[in-house]
């Protein structure tokens, strides 16, 4: 790809998936700058006009079209902040890839900020992935701070897919979503954490109209010293059904807590929330263990499993 080095290609394959030029519309921002772009007859990109960021457009009826909209930094010391925001028009079937890459290489943190705002109209259905990587043996930090906010008309539906496996020392992720009525929500999280990492992410889910459901659903290893919280809000305010489930593996001398909340404001809320925290247990290492794989490929293997 025109403008992107070798460590940027090798971040933008780990979190969109890109070998090459994408088919469909296309953002790569690279270092804080735009590095390349392309629109198609459905969806239009643009820079906002004071350069915070970029306005997607994606016209009514458009189907089976893609977006990928990554971030890498291979800069130490960098600190990136971008405010994107998505308009997705009637009877829409779309899927949008986001996510970020940093390679740290230096001494001096590198941190990125994205705040994505969605605005899905009647009937649309959006496939959102978003996810998080970092590299390098620098000693400076890598953070990410994503700000996502949902707003689904009547009818529409969502799927997010958030996954952050390796490498991100510090992140803070906010998300929240309004449903109108007949809307749908499914957010899959998934989340490993190793030595002194640190990761917060907190979901707030508004069922406002008749009809719309909200399904969360979190999955999360926690290794070494590293700390996890996982915090689920659902508020039902019509008739409605909401379930937030939160499963973590916990091993070494990390810390888990999850915080599951849900509030009924209308008689006819069907709202349910689940968690657990554990370890791995000790006959299922035995039994891979018996089919030749030693202590620390066993537990690999059950970690892999349990995230995927």
């Amino acid at each position: 790809m025109q403008g992107i080095d070798e460590i940027q290609l090798r971040l933008l394959e780990e979190i969109a998936g890109l070998h090459e030029v994408p088919e469909g519309a296309f953002n790569i921002r690279a270092n804080g700058q735009l590095a390349s772009r392309h629109n198609t007859a459905h969806i239009e990109i643009v820079s906002k006009e004071d350069g915070s960021g970029i306005d997607i457009h994606i016209k009514p009826h458009t189907k089976k079209e893609s977006v990928h909209i990554p971030v890498v930094l291979s800069q130490s010391g960098l600190t990136d902040l971008v405010y994107n925001d998505f308009y997705i028009g009637e009877d829409c079937d779309v899927t949008i890839v986001a996510g970020c890459g940093i390679h740290n290489g230096g001494d001096a943190a590198s941190q990125h900020d994205g705040i994505h705002r969605f605005f899905v109209e009647k009937n649309s259905k959006v496939k959102y992935v978003e996810k998080h990587y970092g590299s390098g043996d620098g000693r400076g930090e890598r953070i990410m701070n994503p700000t996502t906010e949902v707003h689904l008309a009547e009818g529409s539906c969502m799927e997010m897919e958030m996954v952050q496996i390796k490498g991100v020392d510090s992140t803070k992720r906010n998300t929240s979503i309004d449903l109108a009525a007949d809307a749908k929500l499914v957010i899959k999280e998934r989340l490993l954490t190793h030595g002194t990492q640190d990761a917060v992410s907190e979901i707030i889910a508004h069922l406002n109209g008749d009809g719309s459901s909200a399904n969360i659903l979190s999955r999360s290893v926690a290794k070494d010293d590293s700390t996890q919280t996982f915090i689920a809000k659902i508020f039902g305010n019509a008739k409605c059904a909401g379930h937030t489930e939160c499963d973590s593996i916990i091993m070494g001398h990390a810390k888990v807590s999850s915080i599951p909340e849900i509030t009924a404001n209308n008689p006819d809320a069907a709202l349910i929330h689940e968690a657990a925290i554990g370890k791995i247990a000790g006959e299922q290492i035995i039994k891979l263990m018996t089919l030749g794989l030693t202590e620390e490929e066993a537990e690999a293997q059950i970690v892999n499993g349990f995230l995927k």
